[in-house]
């Protein structure tokens, strides 16, 4: 057999085929069979056998702790999991049986609202939803159907309807845009610019733009859109024209930021035009994964048209979701972490999680490999690129950081400056200042390691015919 086809048979994924059966063996504690992979068991296991094979599972997967890559809460006190519990068993759509559950759902939205400054002139609404994705969509689907409803109105065409906002932001708005037939208008981004400005929407908005989407805290490099200048532009267009685009904000990241570390910064429904804002709670709201909220500014701005009136529950109710069923386990976290922290609590945390980010970014900065595309004055994100990539990349290291059980993620910039590789660094509540200084101390480590022993960039293939490889995908 050619070495070629020993790599490439030790690399091939692995099948039912090769091993049908999970064969756990607890020191003969219990006594266990083979157990399918791909079929429901015939026979019923032991709690405790079951458990252990699953929880065995999971010590394969990444370290919490040291995932850097997501946005998303990885540790909450025992109080909250045991409500975590308590909520599992509770469809949150049934507030019939559960109306006490749709009583806590009401306060988190108002407490939200509330904390992005609704006028008190305004009744804002809203509901809590499986994330920011589907936030998002709630929130623009609103927002269409209210420019519809005037188009038709006034025997206008409203066909053709178009949404703006830039590339950096996540990739559900483009699923609303394509899911629910509205045209994009993608703003580019630049090699020195990463987010929008007044002048990249002006030029894009006619009477078809059904709203401007912006972004406090961006996917890419946590930055913050000038939403202000936006602001101001919408105006003067709406007295120029008589038309009223709305902006929704997105603030998945950075909505449970800037209120209790910059609130005095300017981004919320004390803009005029600012008229829905989502939000994830599962990311600085300080919960798991599996919750977001929509708030509208006011009741006006959802058409009665979309909420769902149903009465199969039993008694009847209005349901505006993109899904149905949903357990209430992060609405009771949620609720419990508001209750717990208030707002000096979430002061005092978001406040020590910009301190690590700040000291993050400084560190790698002094170190002279990296170049700061971010500002942690805004979001708790550090985001850099190599100054020198002409032997190593951000790929290179990211795999590097793996073999000390970092999740660096890296990745490339969206159009136009796709050809700028980054790493992203996420800090979060469970990251101490220890942490920082390992995560430095193995970055740096990684870098000496790969350029004592430069990666290859060539194909199995062609390493084994090139006589200068001591080994394939290894050091050149």
């Amino acid at each position: 057999m050619k070495i070629t086809d020993k790599i490439k048979s030790l690399f091939r994924p692995v099948t039912a085929s090769d091993n049908p059966y999970i064969t756990p063996v607890y020191g003969g504690r219990w006594d266990t069979q083979p157990i399918e992979k791909d079929r429901i068991p015939e026979d019923s296991l032991l709690p405790a056998v079951a458990y252990r094979i699953v929880a065995d599972e999971m010590n394969l997967e990444g370290n919490p702790a040291l995932n850097m890559a997501t946005f998303v809460t990885t540790w909450m006190e025992p109080e909250a999991d045991d409500l975590i519990r308590l909520g599992a068993a509770k469809n949150l759509v049934d507030e019939d049986e559960y109306p006490q559950l749709k009583v806590i759902e009401d306060r988190i939205i108002r407490m939200e609202a509330n904390l992005f400054n609704v006028p008190s002139d305004c009744e804002a609404m809203g509901v809590t939803t499986i994330g920011s994705s589907e936030a998002i969509m709630l929130g623009l689907l609103g927002h269409k159907w209210t420019w519809r409803k005037k188009r038709q109105a006034a025997g206008l065409d409203s066909s053709q309807p178009n949404i703006i906002f830039g590339a950096d932001v996540h990739t559900c708005w483009e699923k609303f845009a394509r899911y629910f037939d509205v045209e994009m208008r993608v703003i580019p981004l630049q090699t020195d610019k990463y987010t929008i400005n007044s002048k990249d929407i002006l030029p894009l908005l006619d009477e078809n733009t059904i709203a401007v989407g912006v972004v406090v805290g961006t996917t890419f490099t946590g930055q913050v859109d000038d939403i202000q200048a936006i602001n101001d532009v919408l105006i003067t267009h709406k007295a120029k024209t008589g038309i009223n685009i709305p902006i929704h904000v997105d603030a998945a990241s950075g909505g449970f930021i800037l209120p209790f570390f910059k609130p005095d910064f300017i981004w919320d429904f004390r803009l005029e035009q600012v008229r829905s804002i989502n939000v994830s709670n599962h990311k600085y709201g300080l919960v798991y994964a599996g919750m977001g909220s929509v708030i509208f500014k006011d009741k006006s701005d959802l058409p009665p048209e979309l909420p769902f009136e149903i009465n199969y529950l039993g008694g009847s109710m209005f349901n505006y979701s993109l899904n149905f069923s949903k357990g209430s386990s992060n609405l009771l976290a949620q609720y419990y972490m508001f209750l717990r922290m208030g707002q000096s609590g979430y002061r005092k945390i978001i406040g020590s999680v910009m301190s690590n980010a700040q000291y993050l970014e400084q560190k790698l900065s002094a170190s002279g490999f990296f170049e700061i595309l971010t500002d942690s004055n805004f979001l708790p994100v550090v985001v850099v690129r190599l100054i020198d990539d002409s032997s190593l990349t951000a790929y290179h290291i990211s795999d590097e950081l793996k073999k000390s059980g970092w999740i660096v993620p890296a990745y490339s910039l969206p159009p136009d400056a796709e050809h700028i590789v980054v790493l992203r660094m996420v800090v979060k509540e469970n990251f101490s200042r220890d942490l920082a200084d390992k995560l430095l101390a193995d970055t740096l480590s990684a870098i000496q390691h790969l350029q004592k022993n430069p990666p290859c960039t060539k194909t199995v293939d062609s390493c084994s015919a090139d006589k200068s490889m001591t080994k394939p995908h290894g050091t050149c």
